[in-house]
């Protein structure tokens, strides 16, 4: 998949197959328009290509609230995934939010030589949202392009997936919803960092694991990971929180994988949640906070020794924890 940062400096052979969105998460909703485009497109013999943004819409008009659930490189690992031959990487900035549908569509006819274009019930382009499906469809008949809109709703155990849902369910430390929305473990990337070293005291040493500010963190609890090394993948506890027994200091993840002795401070690592065992807890004593990681430990190997948990392992998604 080859990536770009500007229309205007395409050089295509062939035309081109188009949707246009966030992604972000790259959830099942995404996943669905996304292979519907890459389908449609190649049946037509035009070259799929995915059109996003970095920094994101919601980044730049919510840049006190708004966190990520993707990065921009695990979401170019998530389109390679799903067959996109092309992406095209725009800044959402205020060059973009002026330019009008008209100006947008024509750069697309002239350097992306488009051919159809993918789109949601909703979709809107350009400049006051002026390019909504019936301008786009009125456009395509005048220039020659195929709209074709994504009618279905997709639904995880009956609810409307979206990326609102999915910020909900994490907020709750719901990673079923999560997981089953995103069509894969919700995930966090990131280098091990050196931490207080208070979990090798208390006979949990843990993994500190350093995640951008601008990533969306699920709610304060226990979790039961896998953790992707270079040398493999493992079984580990996380927690997230602010270590309330102690000092209610910064938000903190911190991974304690089990069975597992190697120093590996400086590499990279991603964690895949695969359920929450309980939330963050202030105990009254360290004693107490021991004999509570030790039953969350018992239970993280409960839950993974059975069959339908122990076996799944999701290739990793972070650029260097391969």
């Amino acid at each position: 998949m080859w990536i770009r940062d500007n229309i205007k400096k395409l050089e295509l052979t062939r035309p081109s197959g188009v949707t246009i969105g966030a992604f972000d998460g790259v959830h099942l909703g995404h996943q669905a328009l996304i292979r519907g485009m890459v389908t449609g497109a190649r049946s037509q013999g035009l070259l799929p290509l995915v059109i996003t943004f970095d920094p994101l819409p919601g980044q730049v008009l919510q840049p006190d609230s708004y966190r990520l659930l993707s990065t921009l490189e695990e979401r170019l690992i998530l389109f390679e995934s799903l067959d996109v031959e092309g992406l095209i990487v725009l800044p959402f900035n205020s060059a973009l939010t002026q330019t009008t549908a008209g100006d947008f569509v024509r750069d697309l006819l002239d350097h992306a030589k488009l051919g159809g274009l993918w789109v949601g019930p909703d979709f809107k382009l350009g400049r006051d949202q002026g390019g909504n499906v019936d301008y786009l469809r009125r456009t395509g008949q005048r220039f020659g392009f195929g709209v074709h809109v994504f009618e279905g709703t997709v639904r995880w155990e009956g609810k409307p997936v979206s990326s609102s849902s999915i910020r909900r369910a994490l907020s709750e430390g719901n990673i079923r919803e999560t997981n089953g929305c995103l069509g894969y473990p919700f995930h966090l990337c990131g280098k091990i960092v050196h931490g207080s070293k208070r979990g090798r005291t208390l006979g949990f040493p843990t993994a500190n694991l350093a995640v951008p500010g601008t990533r969306l963190l699920p709610a304060n609890g226990v979790y039961i990971c896998h953790a992707h090394l270079k040398s493999g993948t493992f079984d580990a506890l996380t927690n997230i929180g602010t270590r309330p027994t102690f000092d209610n200091g910064v938000r903190t993840v911190e991974a304690y994988l089990l069975d597992f002795s190697e120093d590996i401070y400086g590499e990279p690592m991603q964690l895949d949640f695969l359920d929450r065992l309980r939330p963050e807890w202030r105990f009254d004593s360290v004693d107490d906070l021991i004999h509570q990681m030790t039953e969350d430990e018992a239970s993280a190997r409960l839950w993974l020794r059975q069959p339908d948990h122990s076996t799944r392992r999701h290739h990793p998604v972070c650029p260097k924890a391969h």
